[in-house]
């Protein structure tokens, strides 16, 4: 009898998996049909400086064009096999470019991504609205829009900001890992201004008046709150994701934020990084690193010693680095609906942004489909899917362009 009841549970434990990978097929499958019938737009891929830091030449014979290559996380085959139709490309000024240099590097990098669609028009093409990437989309083009991932560019003169949206830039992150002459950043404890400087709120107004999306993503919170007593209009967290998850992380948004941000029409959009997605995989990583310092010092050495190379190896078999998955991920979007509603969501992948840290199941940007199948698997409709792909980013986008045009 027991031979019996142990076979039965066998065979019913078979079935329970076989039922499971049949419906992980279905929802993948579906799941890939949907990132190809939605327009995916991804608020944030740092593909720009990555090519910068690699010495990209445009020209034909350089390799480093990002068609298909073994380098970072986006190259057009890799985009058109997960549906990913517009990535906003960021201009990324690192901090210590704030008054030293920082609009001519925005400038060399805004000239790199246009000569790129220049250089492979029937791949990409810059975009500026929502309809341009309607019409891209339509014409299989994968559009590249633009976003300055700090406003150190704008050096202090008001005018440089009708100067980038001129240029292309669609939206501008106020500061990034410093405070800047703009506000404070979420990264720094100085507080220079306590939220915005008085140019940082003429700024603010400026972006209004220019069609210019806000970007509240790395200011700290009295910035955050002082943006949103002041503009007219909705605001984004271009790669944002929530501090429920990561306690004491003033990089994410609280709920409390997350409720603002809804309540001024805005939209987060979801950052991949693992760091930015469970603090307990950041705090285990950390650990492991200092446990391996300790161990090379007590050994007399350094990580860059050649001897140290197989006690590193050693080491690093015993203690793998963790990650967060595709389904933690899904975790900040069930959170970041249930706190603000399903029209102020999207994705901000940091994509070429984050390094080695990005989630099991989406590695790059041919894996949007994984996380569409978790939605799928969650109870996500259609309709709430193509707004969590682009649907409330380009509602967005659009109010704050109509607002300039009146």
């Amino acid at each position: 009898m027991q031979i019996y009841n142990f076979l039965f549970i066998l065979l019913f434990a078979s079935c329970i998996t076989a039922q499971k990978t049949s419906h992980a097929s279905r929802y993948i499958q579906q799941a890939n049909e949907l990132a190809h019938k939605f327009i995916i737009s991804d608020g944030h891929v740092d593909l720009p400086y990555r090519l910068k830091v690699n010495n990209f030449r445009l020209e034909k014979r350089f390799m480093g064009i990002p068609i298909k290559t073994d380098l970072g996380d986006f190259d057009y085959v890799r985009a058109k096999t997960g549906g990913l139709d517009a990535p906003f490309m960021s201009i990324y000024i690192p901090s210590s470019y704030e008054g030293n240099g920082a609009k001519v590097l925005a400038d060399s990098l805004i000239d790199m991504v246009q000569g790129i669609a220049a250089e492979h028009p029937d791949k990409f093409a810059i975009a500026s609205s929502p309809d341009d990437v309607r019409m891209n989309f339509n014409k299989g083009i994968i559009s590249l829009p633009m976003g300055m991932e700090n406003g150190a560019p704008i050096e202090g003169k008001l005018d440089h900001v009708k100067y980038f949206k001129q240029r292309g830039i669609s939206y501008i992150t106020l500061t990034h890992a410093k405070d800047n002459h703009i506000c404070d950043s979420s990264y720094d404890t100085t507080r220079t201004w306590n939220g915005l400087s008085p140019f940082g709120r003429e700024v603010v107004l400026e972006m209004n008046r220019s069609g210019i999306m806000v970007d509240v993503s790395h200011i700290s919170d009295s910035a955050f709150y002082q943006v949103l007593a002041l503009t007219n209009l909705p605001v984004i967290a271009s790669h944002s994701s929530c501090r429920k998850f990561t306690p004491g992380f003033e990089r994410n948004m609280n709920d409390d934020m997350l409720k603002h941000l809804a309540a001024n029409g805005g939209v987060i959009q979801i950052n991949f990084g693992s760091s930015f997605l469970d603090s307990k995989v950041q705090e285990q990583n950390d650990a492991n690193r200092t446990a391996l310092s300790r161990l090379l010092a007590e050994k007399g050495l350094t990580l860059s010693d050649q001897k140290s190379k197989p006690i590193v190896d050693k080491f690093q078999k015993d203690n793998p680095t963790l990650f967060a998955d595709v389904k933690t991920v899904a975790d900040h979007i069930d959170h970041a609906v249930a706190m603000a509603g399903i029209n102020h969501v999207g994705l901000g992948s940091d994509f070429d942004g984050v390094g080695d840290s990005l989630p099991t199941g989406l590695k790059d940007v041919s894996a949007y489909p994984n996380l569409i199948a978790e939605l799928l698997y969650r109870g996500y409709s259609e309709n709430d899917i193509e707004k969590i792909c682009s649907g409330n980013i380009f509602r967005v986008w659009q109010k704050v362009l109509d607002a300039a045009n009146h």
